[in-house]
């Protein structure tokens, strides 16, 4: 089965339908995506260039399986597509955050948050089944001065 998005004017993705594979043979056999927007055009009533192919097995940049990623993300509801990086993005999570199109993902300004110390992970395991952690340690993305802030969420 192969996977079409279905996108506004605006790139918003809409809603992802899946299709045949046969539905997308062109005249010498071989799969093609505008045969396939051809096909969902005719039967969905929805023009032929806002139907984009997708993979559903494609994800931050890195296909499942280990094959070939196909635009960087499987496209769901409310994600936008981006022609000029062949991407579809999720939703922006902050507003100083920036693509990265490595891996097909936002990333803060500053970097990703910094690792837990060795102190701080054994805190978050409890030392047996029957005895709480002390913390919960992490690291959340405070927006208003641009920092990770480590948080300790007593147990």
């Amino acid at each position: 089965m192969a996977h079409f998005a279905k996108i506004s004017e605006e790139n918003e993705v809409l809603t992802v339908l899946t299709l045949d594979n046969k539905d997308m043979l062109n005249a010498d056999g071989v799969e093609n995506e505008s045969v396939g927007q051809e096909y969902l055009e005719t039967h969905n009533n929805w023009p032929a260039h806002l139907w984009i192919q997708t993979s559903y097995n494609t994800f931050g940049g890195t296909h499942k399986d280990g094959g070939t990623a196909f635009r960087g993300n499987y496209a769901g509801i409310g994600y936008t597509w981006d022609e000029d990086d062949n991407i579809f993005w999720s939703k922006k999570p902050y507003t100083s955050w920036v693509k990265h199109l490595e891996s097909a993902s936002w990333k803060s300004p500053i970097g990703d948050a910094p690792t837990l110390t060795a102190e701080q992970t054994t805190q978050n395991t409890p030392a047996d089944e029957n005895t709480p952690a002390t913390h919960l340690w992490n690291y959340v993305w405070n927006e208003t001065n641009t920092t990770w802030d480590l948080t300790d969420g007593k147990a």
